[in-house]
């Protein structure tokens, strides 16, 4: 008997999830005794720092905090925290009860934002390529998408001169995130200014564009003058009157993948409409996780924090040029987690297709990579490397890639 169909269309409109397709064929490689370096999926091989364990390990054996988790948006020892760090970080005023809500990860936020602010056939845009999760919530919630073009000639920044006037009176999100996830590029104060300009246009009273800034590698930056800004800093920007909201995740800056935390802040409809949705679909975050977090915040600026940021550094400048040694094109990354490369050209003198590399890299090196083409068929021609693995093992990935001849 032939297995019954039960996947929804709206799951069958998802995009092939990329990560699931390369976490296989790694683990054959694995299987088969080989010695793979993953440069695949982005999550960091080193503890979390003791301080928030040790917060975690107070707070875990209070009984409050073995009960359901705060509802309403978050327990508010850790929304004050992110005030207090929006305050302090980037000089933000917020109401930590008004403008903030805690998440089980920006992923959970950013996945269920349409949910809660869009109507079946609304229409959402975010760049192309683009982190996958914008286009995954938005097929999610039946909306429409838009595309919005990015590339090497752009600064893999849209241009929002070039939207259509059709979508621009007719988008319901515009997504942007920096710095960004894959191409590693950031972003100004006047390229928020710009977008803000763009989304705040439509509102005249009845339904806009909602500005959505993913920031979830604020903190990893490399030198204080790469130093991410967040879209509330812009001069046209204000909490109280902007119809907008930006995620930030503890994941990478604290090295808390598997703790699922982070927090989005922004003008008090959207918020509240997220915690909504929320309250309906989850528990919220182990309160003893947010108390965690809370103390992670607090203390953004710890020396562990800056000695994470100094070893993705010296684990980039070992990146770098040794993908251009081996014929790859690469900007030197400002800030961020991962490194976004043009591949080489191969013998019949074109740029080697994104996922051939890809492959080729993982069965005669034994190093897994991301390809482009993963995030959009504008990626055709890239791949990502994820900063993971120890500088000894990035050279020693360098080094198997450069005895492949294409």
């Amino acid at each position: 008997m032939p297995s019954p169909s039960v996947r929804s269309d709206r799951l069958n409109a998802l995009p092939p999830f990329l990560f699931d397709e390369i976490d296989r064929k790694k683990r054959e490689r694995i299987a088969a005794g080989a010695d793979v370096i993953n440069l695949g999926v982005g999550d960091p091989d080193k503890k979390t720092p003791e301080f928030i364990v040790e917060a975690m390990n107070r707070a875990m054996r209070d009984l409050v905090n073995q009960q359901y988790p705060a509802v309403g948006g978050g327990l508010g020892v850790f929304r004050e925290a992110a005030a207090r760090f929006m305050q302090k970080r980037f000089g933000v005023k917020v109401d930590p009860m008004r403008h903030i809500v805690a998440l089980l990860g920006s992923k959970d936020g950013i996945a269920h934002l349409p949910w809660a602010v869009t109507n079946p056939g609304d229409l959402v845009c975010f760049p192309d390529p683009a982190y996958p999760v914008y286009e995954v919530g938005s097929v999610l919630a039946a909306c429409r998408t838009h595309k919005m073009p990015v590339g090497a000639d752009t600064g893999w920044k849209p241009r929002f001169e070039q939207v259509p006037d059709e979508v621009a009176r007719a988008a319901r999100i515009c997504w942007v995130n920096y710095p960004s996830n894959p191409t590693s590029e950031g972003a100004d104060v006047a390229f928020y200014e710009r977008m803000l300009e763009w989304t705040q246009k439509t509102w005249n009273g009845g339904r806009g564009c909602i500005a959505a800034s993913d920031l979830a590698y604020s903190e990893l930056y490399f030198g204080e003058e790469n130093k991410p800004v967040s879209m509330w800093q812009a001069r046209n920007a204000s909490i109280e009157d902007t119809v907008g909201i930006e995620f930030h995740s503890l994941s990478k800056t604290f090295n808390m993948t598997g703790w699922r935390i982070g927090f989005a802040v922004g003008h008090a409809s959207v918020v509240s409409a997220l915690a909504l949705i929320k309250a309906n679909v989850d528990s919220g975050t182990f309160n003893a996780i947010q108390v965690a977090g809370a103390a992670a915040l607090a203390h953004h600026d710890h020396a562990d924090v800056a000695a994470m940021r100094r070893l993705y550094q010296a684990r980039r400048d070992v990146v770098v040029p040794g993908l251009r040694s081996i014929g790859c094109e690469v900007e030197v990354p400002p800030a961020g987690f991962f490194v976004w490369a043009r591949t080489p050209v191969g013998s019949d003198g074109r740029r080697v297709d994104s996922m051939t590399f890809a492959a080729k890299l993982l069965e005669q090196a034994d190093t897994v990579v991301v390809p482009g083409s993963g995030f959009s068929p504008r990626g055709a021609e890239y791949f990502r490397v994820a900063l993971t693995v120890e500088v000894e093992r990035m050279a020693e990935a360098i080094q198997r890639v450069g005895r492949i001849r294409w």
